[in-house]
Parts: structure tokens; C-alpha cells; sequence
């Protein structure tokens, strides 16, 4: 999952974006995205039970943006907990979610939160839908159908309904960075609820941690897990977001849904049914439609 940090308007990007970090921007969001798509292929390959892995994944991960937030003071609110829950919850439904279905239902599921997110934003933030908003809802509520339209096993249609769950985790994330990237700052104010999130991670996980059997693959797993997919991702993410547009944010980061059934298509042979394709391209087509438009309507403030 690609965390949602509010990046610059296209107006104050193209100002920025004249030195070198500017334009290495795109390129550290390419990387970012790879990294992430590795997630489904990782968790499905180890044989660690799905509390263990986030238990792993956080501790390592968590060490990895302690290095890169040092010398940052935390201030923690009430916000930066209920945020770090909300992510906490992401992960474990994306876990659980990917054991018991496809990678791809998981993935695209999970980028079903704007549905969510047009009305918690309207009543926690103020902020009105328009009306590229509600087309983009109807698009995603179709894409919604086609996942659901393919025949299912008790376990596929659980793991549809959790990775649909992780869409509203991820929404009341989004929510809540963006709520604290008001007052706080943005990226440090994100950064410290994914920290936050990844300690909770260790706390929830750790006794089920105990009892698993610490194989080189596995540790190699979530030590992939950890330093690469989670803590580089998020380095080369953050190194990125003060240069990049959100639409150029939102636009390469959709590699990662794309990309993460892919490599668990070449590696184990999984293959999402035809009608949960469909669903995917209407889902990936929603939310590019509403960045296109977005950014259009709004060059000069953050979207």
C-alpha cells in the first residue's frame, strides 16, 4: 500500500522542479511503486501466519524510519493514534486479504477508498464532492461488481469482503494525515503515524512472532518485507512528494496495483478471473480520471 501524503499543486511542483532533485522526482516514484508492488508475491510466499508478518515486517520497517526520522521531535495527538490504527488495520486486512483471495482483488479492492473518502471528507474536513467526485463513485461501485462477479470460494469472497474493509482503513488514513498535514506539515506529520503504525504492528503481532519458525526464507522474507517494500519505498516516496504533483504522484503510483498481481501471475501462476480484470481497469480508470480532472480544475492548490 502507497502511503497517502499530500503532495504539492501542479503549480508549486513546476516551480520546484527545476533542480536536480525535481527532476529525479518521477524516477524515485517509479522505485517507490516497484517496492510496493512486491507486497503480494512476499506475503504469499512465506509460510509465517498473517499476525507474524505484520509483527516482522514492522519491526523491521519501523527501525528502518526511526534512521530516517531521526533528529525529528514526535508529537503525538489523539489524530496521530486513531491514523496509526487505521493503518495498522490496512495492513492486516491487506495480509489476510491476500491469503484468501487473488493479489489483484486485494490490491485493487484496497484502491476502492475514494468511495470512502468523498464522505468522510465531506463531514470530517469540510471539503464538497464535485462532480468528477460522484462519477468517479459510480465508476469504482462498478469495478466493485466485477470482482464480486466472479465465482468464489467461502474464503475468496472473505478475503474480497476484508480487502474491501482495507478501502475504508485506508480512507480514514487518508483523512487523517491529510488533517494533520493542515497543522502539522505534511510528510513528517505522515511519516510519524506510519511509524507510530508500525509499532503498534510489533505490539499486536509479537506474541504470534513467538511461535513461528525463524527459516533463513523466511526471515529473508520479511527482511525484503521490511527494508525494501516498506521502509526504501516510503524513503524514495517522501525523497519524491515535495516535487511531484499529486496528479504525478497519483498517476505513477498506480504501478503498484498493476504490478503486484503481475509478479505473483510470473512467480506462482495466479491469475484473477476475467470479470475481476474488468473490475480492475475500471477501477484504476476511476481514480486516474478523477487525478486528470483534479488536476485540471485545481492548478493552484493542493489536491
Amino acid at each position: 500500500m502507497s502511503p497517502i501524503i499530500p503532495s504539492m499543486s501542479r503549480a508549486t511542483a513546476q516551480h520546484v522542479t527545476t533542480g536536480q532533485p525535481g527532476r529525479l522526482a518521477p524516477l524515485y516514484l517509479v522505485c517507490a511503486a516497484l517496492l510496493w508492488s512486491t507486497g503480494g508475491l512476499l506475503v504469499k510466499l512465506s509460510s509465517w501466519g498473517p499476525l507474524s508478518i505484520l509483527a516482522g515486517r514492522g519491526l523491521v520497517a519501523a527501525s528502518v524510519l526511526l534512521v530516517y526520522l531521526r533528529g525529528t521531535r514526535l508529537r503525538l495527538s489523539m489524530s496521530h493514534y486513531i491514523g496509526a490504527v487505521a493503518l495498522l488495520a490496512t495492513q492486516m486486512l491487506f495480509i489476510l486479504a491476500t491469503r484468501m483471495t487473488t493479489a489483484a482483488n486485494a490490491i485493487f479492492l484496497q484502491y476502492t477508498s475514494p468511495l470512502y473518502v468523498v464522505p468522510l471528507g465531506t463531514w470530517l474536513l469540510g471539503e464538497h464532492p464535485r462532480r468528477i467526485d460522484w462519477i468517479t463513485m459510480v465508476i469504482l461501485f462498478l469495478g466493485l461488481a466485477f470482482f464480486f462477479g466472479d465465482r468464489l470460494s467461502a474464503d475468496g469472497l472473505t478475503g474480497n469482503l476484508l480487502a474491501l474493509l482495507s478501502g475504508f482503513t485506508v480512507a480514514v488514513f487518508t483523512i487523517v494525515t491529510r488533517r494533520l498535514g493542515r497543522c502539522d506539515g505534511g510528510s513528517d506529520a505522515a511519516a510519524q503515524v506510519i511509524l507510530l503504525s508500525y509499532g503498534l504492528a510489533v505490539v499486536v503481532g509479537f506474541p504470534s512472532l513467538l511461535g513461528e519458525a525463524f527459516t533463513p526464507r523466511d526471515i529473508g522474507l520479511i527482511l525484503l518485507l521490511g527494508v525494501f517494500q516498506i521502509g526504501l519505498a516510503f524513503m524514495f516516496y517522501a525523497r519524491a512528494i515535495p516535487y511531484a504533483s499529486a496528479l504525478e504522484a497519483t498517476l505513477i503510483t498506480m504501478l503498484e496495483p498493476i504490478l503486484n498481481p503481475l509478479w505473483v501471475a510470473l512467480v506462482l501462476g495466479e491469475r484473477p478471473g476475467p470479470r475481476a480484470c474488468l473490475g480492475a481497469l475500471l477501477v484504476v480508470g476511476g481514480v486516474v480520471l478523477r487525478s486528470l480532472t483534479a488536476d485540471r480544475q485545481a492548478p493552484d492548490r493542493d489536491t
